[in-house]
């Protein structure tokens, strides 16, 4: 089954600066395109999206034009945003002229909730989709409300929810959540994202712990709605990128082959127009 990784992170402490990485030592190493494919491409990943790693604002620009083009098995970025600025008008003409640039990415679950609901965070993020631009929501399970007005504000915007909204694996937090992503599912606009989960489960993780929230993204999305992603390196915190992608296989093991394809790499052809 072939696989392509939308969500991957790379950190090359020796290029840019990571403020956020003094708080999460277990992340807080040198993590490189050949460390990651030397790993992927034994498990079937053929492709991977980078995706921003919250880099300090003066990098954001330098890190999305080194990661396009990092490896040849890189197919796209997507890069980092300020939404919540006057100048990312500016910005987002510079990102798009970058080749291979396939959407933006604004981190939102540490931030206060009122950033992504000012009138101008919404009026920028409309402006994607003359590019043809993806936006990545990432927000906590808790915020999944705010990820859902903001889809409503922006009809013509693809929208991809990260790691199934984030829920709280570990202390069996199902519900709101659940109802939350029932929600988000109304929207037509957006696209599951089934990356990560496996860092959200604790310690004590099992495929039998993950499967009922992947199962209730995939139900409430269906195969036509969903990517898959590692977020390595956080998927290794409590596991390994292999657990993840040997745990993703089991839990869609009664899916359709057609039904597989669309999950691990045709609906990301798509979405993100590799």
């Amino acid at each position: 089954m072939r696989i392509i990784d939308t969500h991957l992170h790379l950190v090359y402490k020796d290029r840019f600066s990571y403020p956020w990485l003094k708080d999460a030592p277990a992340l807080d190493r040198q993590l490189t395109a050949d460390d990651y494919f030397g790993r992927a491409e034994k498990l079937g990943i053929d492709m991977a999206l980078h995706m921003e790693v919250d880099v300090a604002e003066t990098d954001m620009e330098a890190e999305t034009a080194f990661m396009v083009g990092a490896h040849e098995k890189i197919a796209g970025a997507i890069a980092a945003c300020r939404p919540e600025s006057p100048d990312f008008p500016a910005y987002l003409e510079r990102i798009a002229a970058i080749p291979g640039v396939r959407g933006l990415r604004r981190v939102l679950h540490t931030m206060p909730d009122d950033v992504s609901e000012a009138p101008l965070f919404a009026e920028n993020i409309r402006r994607l989709s003359a590019h043809g631009l993806t936006f990545d929501l990432c927000f906590s399970a808790r915020q999944l409300p705010l990820a859902v007005a903001l889809a409503r504000k922006c009809p013509d915007v693809q929208f991809v929810l990260d790691h199934c909204g984030v829920p709280d694996i570990e202390n069996d937090a199902y519900s709101p959540w659940a109802e939350y992503i029932s929600e988000c599912a109304r929207l037509a606009n957006v696209t599951a994202k089934i990356s990560g989960v496996i860092a959200y489960a604790g310690v004590g993780w099992s495929t039998e712990k993950l499967r009922p929230y992947v199962s209730r993204v995939l139900d409430a999305f269906t195969f036509d709605r969903v990517v898959w992603g590692s977020d390595f390196p956080v998927c290794t915190i409590h596991a390994s990128l292999e657990d993840w992608v040997s745990s993703t296989k089991e839990i869609v093991a009664g899916a359709t082959a057609e039904e597989q394809e669309n999950l691990f790499s045709r609906n990301a052809m798509r979405v993100y127009r590799l």
